[in-house]
């Protein structure tokens, strides 16, 4: 009857100690951390369905951007958008949401999103430019459309990186070498358009 009770005992002990283990959580590292948010109002899919109908405006735009001088401001030659999806949304309430909800809390050094619904982003246009940064969307209706696409490109330059010194008579001489160095870059440019009416020809910068 003692062993049973012992065994009892120690069965417990294991069940606990099991159970113990199972409720840890193990914090991540900030770094690690990822936050997502979506919009909280509902989408009207009919909304984007009719404002994306077709109609008989045209929308023109020519996409580039600009690399960025050392002290954080975009300057110098344009970079044309070689062969790129520019991407055309109908601004709903919801889209107008989600622009906010960006606006707020979107933070990519923080790694937190603003995403939208699957939903959302299923209405959309999409088009390719040309060499030029040439894009058009054809056969559009009167409204407010958002305009988006992904620019990448690389820059490059030089530094001097030390590689010693030597000692005379003189004193001390350090030695550099040049080196060439490239980074790659991905510009989101966008922009907000609206067409007024039938018939009209829209033209866009997209930077």
């Amino acid at each position: 009857m003692m062993n049973l009770r012992k065994c009892f005992t120690a069965l417990i002990l294991v069940l606990s100690a099991i159970s113990t283990v199972m409720a840890q959580y193990k914090e991540p590292e900030k770094k690690d951390k990822v936050e997502i948010f979506r919009p909280e109002i509902a989408f009207d899919s009919l909304q984007a369905k009719k404002m994306l109908a077709r109609g008989t405006a045209t929308i023109k735009g020519k996409a580039f951007t600009k690399p960025m001088n050392n002290i954080g401001f975009k300057s110098g030659r344009r970079i044309y958008a070689n062969q790129i999806k520019v991407t055309l949304f109908p601004v709903t309430p919801y889209f107008e949401a989600w622009y906010q909800l960006r606006k707020d809390k979107e933070s990519l050094r923080r790694r937190r999103y603003v995403y939208l619904s699957d939903d959302a982003y299923r209405y959309r246009l999409e088009a390719i430019t040309n060499s030029n940064g040439e894009f058009t969307f054809p056969d559009m209706k009167p409204g407010k459309y958002f305009l988006q696409g992904f620019l990448g490109y690389t820059s490059n330059g030089t530094y001097n990186e030390y590689t010693g010194s030597g000692y005379s008579g003189y004193g001390r001489t350090d030695y550099y070498q040049q080196k060439r160095y490239a980074v790659d870059h991905k510009d989101r440019i966008e922009e907000f358009i609206e067409v007024k009416e039938n018939g009209e020809i829209v033209k866009v910068r997209l930077h």
